[in-house]
């Protein structure tokens, strides 16, 4: 359905360019679709036949081997705009979604920036001066002691200096970017140097710019985090909360909305901070403040992301609003259209990461083609991806394959649903972590509420193993029960195949092979 602002009077934008890829891409071509625009994709070499492509109504070719020469190359996005006459660019997330410079280039160029201010972004990138931000504005900061360590000859010095004061166990955190990178916890002070260049050499591969600070360690911490939307009237509304306590090395695995720790007077105090925040640096669009909550029900600014996160669609669940809809219509001038009493809750959501990698080591990116690609179905269940069967999954991106997102009235409903969904999830060809997520969905600590961001990286991976065998006889096994399902319906379903006979099972073989194993 094309939304009222789309209809009737003159739009101030009829096509937008996404400059991202994978299932990021595809959700806001789709979005695009659904408001009556034309949506613009760029592709890169190995990005020539995805699914974004596919799902573009015109997609431009970056030249070039590298990130910084394709999907980094603000110049080169730009002028893919210019030259199929896009008049809006959305940044999806990741990338150069937080890039202050790019949005001010993107506004220069005549474009829509359809995202927060030059400004807001600058200010909320750099952690310190996001920091003394909050200071000002009264928004509570983890205690401790903010201190830039950057490139200045006696920079370990001044290191162990700060970390006398705020005391172990701390965090070193990159100044720039997130996504857990340039973030290092150090116990001890013997661990100090070594945890240190490790986060300064990081961010500087991640972010140009190696300078990190150091604060507190919160253990036994939540991870709760506020949605928001703010216009161009200065009217701001929450979104109410998501949990993404469970995380490993400070990337998330299972989100959910609402939290289970939060209660109503708490969602108040935290949704009236998260405004208080955005508001401070004249916010547009959608963001989200980030908060650790301790265990004694105290909250703290953690930082804001100044973009969509991957993690929006448990939000947009439970209280029915379309994010990238409403980035769409701030970006084209208009009013929010609510306020914050038409915010409500509606039952539960989880959504869980499904990654190309190994749990049983350490987490690690695996690769592959997937040669056999199912994605669950059913009431309450959305899938979002960028991925189909047959595609490669390379070294060369982040590798996330999909987000799998549950509904139900109750968040024990949701937690079941979550765990049967993943149970129809057929990925064969590269090695990924729906076994584990199966695992962490009927974990004892999880379906209690009781996560905190310290459980994965506290628990060894070992505790992940799952007996599998080799990737490649389970795609011909599913091969074989496919062929086999085929020959079954052409002689009216009166054979029983040997895949059968193998299993003890009839029916969908592929949910079958599923089932077959941790």
């Amino acid at each position: 359905m094309i939304p009222e602002w789309m209809v009737g009077a003159p739009r101030p934008f009829d096509s937008v360019l996404v400059a991202n890829r994978g299932e990021i891409a595809v959700r806001v071509l789709k979005a695009a679709r659904e408001s009556g625009l034309r949506g613009i994709a760029v592709y890169s070499d190995s990005d020539a036949g995805s699914l974004h492509v596919e799902t573009a109504d015109e997609a431009v070719h970056l030249p070039g081997d590298t990130l910084a020469q394709t999907y980094l190359n603000a110049d080169a996005i730009i002028e893919a705009a210019r030259s199929t006459g896009a008049q809006a660019i959305h940044p999806g997330f990741g990338f150069l979604s937080e890039r202050a410079d790019f949005a001010q280039a993107v506004q220069s160029a005549g474009l829509l920036w359809i995202g927060p201010p030059s400004g807001a972004i600058e200010t909320m990138g750099d952690k310190i001066s996001a920091r003394r931000c909050m200071i000002d504005s009264g928004v509570p900061v983890i205690p401790g002691e903010e201190i830039a360590i950057d490139e200045n000859p006696d920079h370990l010095g001044v290191l162990a200096a700060a970390a006398a004061r705020v005391g172990y166990p701390l965090l070193i955190k990159a100044r720039a970017g997130g996504g857990g990178k340039g973030m290092r916890a150090v116990h001890e002070p013997k661990m100090l140097r070594t945890e240190y260049e490790a986060a300064a050499r990081e961010a500087a591969a991640a972010f140009g710019d190696g300078t990190v600070y150091v604060e507190r360690l919160l253990t036994g911490a939540r991870h709760v985090e506020i949605q928001l939307i703010a216009d161009k009237y200065g009217a701001c509304v929450h979104l109410n909360e998501r949990d993404c306590s469970l995380q490993r090395r400070h990337q998330k695995v299972i989100e959910e909305a609402p939290s289970p720790a939060v209660t109503p007077s708490l969602r108040q105090a935290m949704g009236q901070a998260a405004v208080q925040a955005a508001q401070a640096v004249d916010y547009e669009g959608a963001g989200t403040v980030e908060f650790l909550l301790s265990s004694r029900g105290e909250f703290y600014f953690l930082e804001m992301n100044t973009r969509l996160q991957v993690e929006h669609p448990v939000t947009e669940m439970i209280t029915g609003v379309d994010i990238v809809q409403k980035q769409f219509e701030v970006a084209a001038g208009l009013p929010l259209g609510f306020t914050q009493s038409d915010i409500g809750i509606t039952g539960h959501a989880m959504e869980a990461r499904i990654y190309a990698e190994d749990p049983s080591k350490g987490f690690l990116p695996a690769i592959g083609k997937l040669a056999i690609w199912r994605a669950p179905q059913g009431p309450g269940i959305r899938v979002d991806t960028g991925v189909r069967e047959g595609d490669d999954v390379t070294v060369e991106f982040d590798p996330m394959l999909a987000k799998l997102v549950v509904h139900a009235p109750t968040r024990q409903a949701a937690a079941r649903r979550l765990h049967n969904a993943l149970s129809d999830f057929i990925a064969l060809g590269v090695t990924t972590n729906i076994g584990f997520l199966r695992q962490m969905a009927i974990n004892p600590i999880f379906t209690s509420g009781g996560i905190t961001t310290d459980y994965l990286d506290s628990t060894s991976p070992s505790d992940f193993s799952q007996t599998e065998p080799d990737p490649s006889i389970l795609v011909a096994i599913a091969a074989a029960a496919s062929r086999f399902g085929l020959d079954r319906a052409a002689t009216g379903g009166a054979q029983t195949s040997t895949f059968d006979e193998y299993t003890g099972h009839a029916g969908d073989p592929f949910r079958t092979l599923s089932r077959s194993f941790p």
